[in-house]
């Protein structure tokens, strides 16, 4: 299972923005910086979870957890975009997606800082990431949008998980 994360997603890597340019999300906090993810592809928000190692897995999705008696990978984000990992704190939470992979629906915990909210983010207020200036891979990233004074970052996780097998 860990090495399906490794390879390239089938779910196609642009957000799903309704009719009226809004894309409903669910945002959470990494290292101090806001993303956020499809409402839709959220199927649970859990309490860290004891995590079971995986040998010689990428550190990227180096660990398993138990959701509901089905074993699933623990992917960090973090360590995609060369955050440090963090710390577990009481608001530490995994949010567990479903994502298509190889043609199969599958389950993934990604572990976060915290989360924060469901919300509406407007089409009109994102924009690509730039090309240069960057501390992340551009291509990890499908839109920043702009709300109440900050950016909120969407990531590409067909990019990411992608990479990863080559990494």
């Amino acid at each position: 299972m860990i090495d399906r994360l490794q390879t390239e997603l089938g779910q196609n890597a642009h957000n799903h923005w309704n009719a009226e340019g809004e894309l409903e999300v669910l945002t959470f906090d990494l290292h101090g910086e806001t993303f956020a993810l499809e409402a839709i592809m959220v199927q649970e928000i859990l309490d860290l979870l004891p995590e079971t190692t995986v040998p010689g897995a990428m550190p990227f999705v180096g660990s398993v957890i138990n959701f509901r008696g089905k074993v699933i990978p623990l992917a960090d984000i973090r360590l995609a975009f060369g955050m440090e990992a963090g710390e577990a704190t009481i608001d530490s939470r995994i949010i567990v997606i479903e994502i298509e992979l190889q043609g199969e629906r599958t389950l993934v915990g990604l572990r976060t800082d915290k989360v924060n909210e469901v919300t509406t983010l407007s089409r009109a207020m994102s924009e690509p990431p730039p090309s240069i200036g960057m501390r992340w891979r551009a291509d990890y990233i499908n839109c920043l949008v702009k709300r109440n004074g900050q950016f909120i970052i969407l990531p590409n996780l067909q990019a990411i998980f992608s990479f990863r097998k080559e990494a």
